[in-house]
This record gives structure tokens, C-alpha cells and sequence, in this order.
């Protein structure tokens, strides 16, 4: 059975990031691919900056209702920012990292939602 919380956490997130700028979002439901989260979401954004601001937006908006990361990767570089809310994880991808790494083709098998 799918955890609703999941997905209502993971599409506020999409919806953060897309106004923050955000682009290409895809929501990746992991609940058959791995027992380690619900979801993924994936963004692209094309600065170190934008990726900064998506990523302290995210913190701060789901903050407000007491939910915080277990852990925050990669916020040194700018790259790609990873953000663990153990039900779901947020990449926050450059341009060049998320086509590097190509999470949705490793994860092919998982189904997707685009959004915006």
C-alpha cells in the first residue's frame, strides 16, 4: 500500500521547486525499486545559486510544519544537492550532474511523474 503522505510531501516539494525556478521535475515512485524511501524527486536548476535557493526553500517550507532532512549531501559543491526526508529524497541537480548520473535511466524500472 502507498503512503498518501508520501506523495502529498513529495508533489509540495515539486511545487516548491518549480517556484523557485525549477526545472524538468519528475517524481519517481520508488516504493517497488527500493526499501529506502517512497519517492524521489528530481530537479535540474542551472546555477549554483538557483540550487541553493531551491534547496534552502525546501528546507524552510517543509520546516515550518516540523519536517526536516535526515540528511543534507553535496551543499559544498552545488552540483547536485541531495536532501533525505527518509520517505523521500530530493536531488537538485546542475544540468550536467543530472545527465551524468542519469538517475532515471538507473532507476528505469520505477514510474514517473513529470511535472510542469
Amino acid at each position: 500500500m502507498k503512503n498518501s503522505a508520501s506523495i502529498e510531501k513529495a508533489r509540495l516539494i515539486a511545487k516548491v521547486a518549480g517556484e523557485k525556478k525549477g526545472e524538468d521535475i519528475v517524481l519517481m515512485d520508488m516504493t517497488e525499486q527500493s526499501a529506502m524511501c517512497d519517492w524521489f524527486v528530481l530537479v535540474s536548476a542551472g546555477s549554483s545559486r538557483r540550487i541553493k535557493t531551491i534547496c534552502d526553500e525546501v528546507q524552510k517550507h517543509l520546516g515550518k510544519d516540523g519536517v526536516f532532512p535526515i540528511s543534507v549531501e553535496g551543499r559544498g559543491s552545488l552540483y547536485w544537492v541531495l536532501l533525505d526526508f527518509e520517505d523521500v529524497v530530493v536531488h537538485i541537480f546542475n544540468d550536467d550532474m543530472r545527465g551524468f548520473y542519469g538517475l532515471e535511466r538507473l532507476w528505469s524500472d520505477a514510474p514517473i511523474e513529470r511535472i510542469g
